[in-house]
């Protein structure tokens, strides 16, 4: 891959709150149609990190490049609008909104709602279709989470951020979750994924960076760090026979 390809690179990035460091000076990339993940325990600091490139807390120092632009200057809403949509841990749907209606609000930067990217965010979630008109708040955790996925799908991201997607869903819609993010990848957008769930998000990925309390202490192709006896022990516990 040359340097032009890289569409995001993140370098020394550094996030406090208070007094207390949460991201200590890292460093990464992502090329252009990757799926890269972020793995860590709880509290390593993976969370912080998707907010701080959505300008949703300040970042102390260090830079966030986007397609040549410094996002560490921006607004959130001007984030957006260069092509970065967040789907966030815990999901955050508006409860009392129906489904179209919080899809509808995902495409807010634009003009217009485009109406293919609305049918084919009903294509990739079949469940959201049947259930437009249902308010968010009555869904299940897992169509929750195809909404917030949706929702963010909406603004025509060139990158995706999901955080956390398989946090509190049953293991089927885990599963199905995943194989959309495969579908939405296929389909030119890059993605930046959070995940606990280790073996799933590697097993998707390209490529993967391992960050423990702030820090990015290894990185690599999927296959490596699945093999790897380091994250093996640390992360991925034993596979099942």
């Amino acid at each position: 891959m040359t340097s032009e390809e890289i569409l995001f690179k993140i370098s020394d990035l550094e996030v406090s709150y208070g007094s207390i460091a949460a991201i200590k000076g890292i460093s990464l990339q992502v090329r252009k149609g990757e799926i890269v993940t972020i793995l860590g325990s709880n509290g390593a600091g993976k969370t912080t990190t998707m907010r701080a490139i959505s300008r949703l807390i300040k970042a102390e120092s260090g830079s966030i490049m986007f397609k040549g632009h410094e996002l560490t200057r921006l607004p959130a809403h001007k984030v957006v609008s260069l092509g970065i949509s967040h789907s966030p841990e815990g999901r955050r749907v508006f409860n009392i909104l129906s489904v179209e209606e919080n899809l509808l609000l995902g495409a807010y930067t634009k003009s217009k709602v485009d109406q293919e990217i609305l049918s084919w965010v009903y294509d990739l979630f079949p469940r959201l279709k049947e259930r437009k008109s249902q308010l968010a708040g009555t869904l299940s955790g897992g169509e929750q989470q195809m909404l917030a996925i949706g929702r963010a799908l909406m603004s025509q991201p060139e990158l995706l951020l999901l955080d956390e997607p398989s946090l509190g869903i049953a293991p089927i819609l885990v599963k199905a979750i995943f194989a959309q993010i495969k579908k939405i990848a296929a389909k030119g957008v890059t993605v930046l994924l959070v995940e606990q769930n280790a073996r799933a998000a590697l097993k998707l990925a390209d490529r993967g960076y391992v960050l423990e309390v702030g820090k990015i202490v290894f990185s690599g192709q999927s296959e490596e760090l699945l093999n790897s006896p380091r994250i093996q022990e640390a992360y991925l516990g034993k596979q099942k026979k």
